[in-house]
Order: structure tokens, then sequence, then C-alpha cells
């Protein structure tokens, strides 16, 4: 085949080789329950660890009124992203949809966005279940491992399972999904009927000067709050990564999400409320550890443990699910040429396992240096590293939102005529809400002293990644389904209707330029 090519946008597009999509496959093997299993796995486990800080920044009434706005928020996201991944069938997801609306550029801030997102919240699940595993083995065996030996066993153990094929993955997700739901259910039904839980412990932070119960510390650090009560919900979005995995993406993608985000929504009401409740908000705020101090509070350690043990499967089940995301986003990303290619080579069992080794490398990094952060915190309550990456995690996540909610709204005017099988029953009105909501917590970032160390280094991945991509990476993309998407003015890009390349690809390449490519 000759080397076509086409310019648009500042970037060049040349004609893929040989066997190119064909060593870049995927399998198609998730139905609306394998979907649903994906999306309650990548994200359960913030109701185990992580979101507990919020409370020491706001209180638990600043917790919860954050709790509310992030719900809104959520639901918002959820209805726009499931129309654009109903219209867009490919597994570029945020990418995919910002670069149809806003071009190569800005499809490219909003991928490093979701990589820096789903790398980030690998890392800091791996984080939280080391802990848990080292309390646990601690207890009930007297042994204590390093930090880093658990670093490395949760990585391999999860990067094989997640290569091991889409099937797989799929069919574990939903296993420790409905397993990860019963552990809270016990949770609940232990903190209802063992008397441990009290109306009076959600208040018994201390009120500054001039402050309410309710406020203990005022209005302000809800903003900050946010942040940490996005961790009940943050990954869902992972959803449209899955959609050339999907047996019906346009049809699943949407329902799977409405469905998964009411069971989050409710999961994450109770364990607000009644873990809070069992151990006191006080304590709650700076807890690593928060539902297994809930089980101490409720039947001692060594029982503890033994139950904890049973509940850091909620834990590894989104290091499964957050796993599949980074790999997917990466592979996306790849496959279109903006990150080296080699990351999206998938193999024998068509999972793209060159992005799940890269990206658990990186995470491991930012590991070790979170350990050297906690040896350096004053206070030795190991909260500070977790947090910052947690922060990174979240801080990529609104940026991300930001970014597809606009597209959302460039979309809906710009492509008119592309095929919309599922539509949004918030509209463009939704999409305004939840990016307002996602500026507030960018702004929200930025003011807190905090939080600065992730913003950071987010600005220092942004700065390398952006001069790669102007210097390499946008003189060689390829005309992947998200880019025949873009650029064919959303008339093609349907990987299951349409297959990968070929034909198509090599008449947008020789059209030297088609009406509406961006």
């Amino acid at each position: 085949m000759s080397k076509d090519t086409l310019k648009v946008s500042g970037v060049k597009y040349t004609t893929a080789e040989a066997g190119y999509f064909e060593k870049r496959s995927l399998q198609r093997s998730a139905g609306i329950w394998g979907l649903w299993g994906l999306a309650i796995a990548a994200v359960i486990s913030g109701d185990f660890s992580g979101w507990n800080f919020g409370i020491g920044f706001a209180g638990f009434g600043g917790m919860l009124i954050a709790f509310v706005l992030v719900i809104i928020m959520y639901y918002a996201l959820i209805y726009s992203i499931g129309e654009m991944a109903s219209a867009m069938p490919h597994t570029g997801g945020a990418y995919s949809f910002a670069r149809a609306a806003m071009g190569p550029w800005g499809g490219f801030v909003t991928g490093v966005a979701e990589t820096i997102e789903y790398v980030a919240t690998t890392a800091v699940i791996v984080f939280f279940s080391a802990s848990y595993a080292s309390s646990i083995f601690d207890t009930l065996l007297g042994v204590m491992m390093p930090m880093w030996v658990w670093y490395i066993i949760l990585y391999v153990v999860f990067i094989a399972i997640n290569a091991a094929g889409a099937s797989l993955s799929f069919k574990f997700a939903i296993v420790v999904a409905f397993i990860s739901i019963a552990i809270l259910a016990v949770f609940v039904v232990m903190s209802l009927f063992s008397g441990a839980f009290s109306f009076d412990k959600l208040w018994d932070i201390p009120a500054d000067a001039g402050q309410s119960t309710f406020l203990p510390h005022g209005i302000s650090p809800i903003l900050f709050a946010i942040p940490f009560a996005m961790w009940f919900f943050l990954g869902i979005e992972e959803l449209p990564l899955a959609a050339e995995e999907a047996h019906n993406p346009a049809k699943d993608i949407p329902k799977a999400g409405r469905t998964a985000l009411l069971t989050l929504v409710i999961a994450a009401v109770a364990i607000l409320f009644l873990n809070t409740g069992v151990v006191g908000a006080n304590t709650m705020g700076a807890s690593l550890e928060p539902l297994l101090d809930g089980f101490r509070a409720m039947v001692g350690d060594t029982a503890a443990a033994i139950l904890a043990l049973i509940a850091l499967i909620g834990l590894l089940a989104s290091l499964q699910g957050i796993m599949f995301a980074y790999g997917r986003n990466m592979y996306s990303l790849s496959r279109a040429g903006y990150y080296p290619k080699a990351l999206s080579l998938t193999g024998k069992r068509q999972t793209p396992w060159v992005s799940l080794v890269v990206g658990a490398a990186v995470g491991f990094v930012a590991l070790v240096i979170v350990d050297l952060l906690n040896s350096l915190d004053p206070t030795g309550s190991g909260a500070t590293g977790g947090a910052i990456v947690l922060n990174i995690a979240v801080w990529g996540a609104v940026i991300s939102y930001i970014m597809q909610m606009v597209a959302f709204v460039i979309l809906r005017r710009k492509f008119k005529n592309a095929k919309r099988p599922y539509v949004s029953p918030w509209g463009i009105t939704g999409a305004v809400i939840a990016a307002l909501i996602s500026v507030a917590i960018f702004f929200g970032f930025l003011f807190n002293v905090a939080f600065q160390p992730a913003i950071v280094a987010i600005a220092i991945v942004y700065a390398v990644m952006l001069l790669a991509f102007a210097i390499w990476g946008r003189h060689r993309l390829v005309l992947s389904p998200e880019e025949e998407y873009a650029v064919s003015g959303g008339l093609h890009g349907d990987p299951q209707a349409e297959g990968y390349g070929g034909k198509i690809e090599e008449e947008l390449l020789a059209a030297d330029g088609v009406d509406g490519a961006q």
C-alpha cells in the first residue's frame, strides 16, 4: 500500500502499515452485566478508603454537602458520556469525544488527563490495598513486609489477570463486584445492629471559633472536601473505554453506566453515614483504613482483621477495574499515534499488555516516592502521600470531565447528523452543570495549599507530554476508528460495522481533506 498522507489541524496522518490493526485487535466479550461489573469494580474501593479525608477538611456536614454536589455532577456526566459513547463506539472514550469536538490537540490534552487519572488511581488503590494487607498480616500472623514488596505483588498479579484476556477480566469484574457489595452489606447490617453506631459521632469534630457543629471549619472547606467525595464514584466514566470489547456498545454502555451509578449511590450513602457514625468523624478524617477501623470498633482487632481480609476484595476489585481503564486509554492513544505505537500491541490474548506494564511501572515509581513522603510526615499518619496521589488522580479526572462536557456541547451543534442511539435526558443543561461543578473543583485545587504538590506533578507531566507531541507525535498519526470519526465529520469510525483501516482509511487519506474534518 502506498504511504498516502493527510494533513489536518497541524497534524499528519499516514497510511497504517500492513497488519497494523491486526496486531492491535481486541475481543468482544462483554454484555450488560460485564460492563456493569467493570464499572462497579473500578469504583467500589472508594467505599473502602480515601473518601474519608474530606471529613478532615470540612467536617461531616461539609462532606455531606460536597457529596450531594458530586452526585449531581456524576449523573450529569454519565448521561452526557452515555450519549457520546453511543455515537462513538470505539475505545478512545474521553480522548475520542474531545478529538471529534476540538481537534487533535484537544483530544490529546483530554487523553493525557485520563492517563494521569487512571494510572494515579491505580497507584492509590495499590497504596490502600497494601496498607490493608500489611495491617491484616501483622495482626493475624505477626508478619511485616516492606510496602514496596506489596506494591510489586499487587501490580504483578493484576497485570496477569488483565493480560489473560478480556473475557476473564469481565467475569472477574462481575464476581468481585458482587462480593464487594456483599461485604458492604455485612458492614451495614453490623453497624445497625451492633450498637456501635451513634448519630452524635457524626458531629464530634470540635468547631472552630464562630463556626457550627454542622460546619466545624466553615463553608469554604466544602470545596476542599469535594475531591474526596468524588472518590465514591471516580472511575465509572471509564465505561466507554470498553466499547470495542462490548457486544452492543451503543445500547449497553449507557445502560450499564446508569445502573452502576445508582448502585454506587446507594452504597455510598450507607457507608458515608454508618462508617462515620461507628468510628467518629474526628478519627475518620485521617484514617487510612476506614472500613477496617469500623470493623475494629464493632468486633475488636483480631476479628476485624479476618473481616478485613475479606473486605480487601473490594480494593482488589477496583485495582482490576482501573487497571483495565489505563490499559485501554493508553492503547487507544498509542494506536492512533499520540503515544509510541508499541504501547498498543495486544498479542495473542488480544489485551494491551504493553500498556498495562508501562502504566504499572509509572505507578510503582510514584508509590516509592509516596513512601519517601510518608517517612518525612511528622505526624506519622501516612495519609499525606496517599492523599497527594489521590489528588493527582482526582485533578486529572476533573480536567478530563471539563473537556468532555465542553466536547458534548460542541458535538451537539457541530455533528448534528451523527447517529445518537442514546440521548442524554439532561441534554446540554446537564453537560453545563457537570462542567461548572468540575470547574469549581478545579479552582478549589488551586486555592488549597495541601493540593499543590498534585498540581505541580500534573503540570510537569503535561509539559513533557505536550512537548513530545509537538515535536514527534503529531507527525505520526494513524486513522484509527477515533480519528476516522473526527476526520469524516462523524460519518465513519464504527469498527463493529466497518472494521479497521482498509477502504475507508484509503479514501480519507486520498481525499487530502474532508468537509468538516478536524
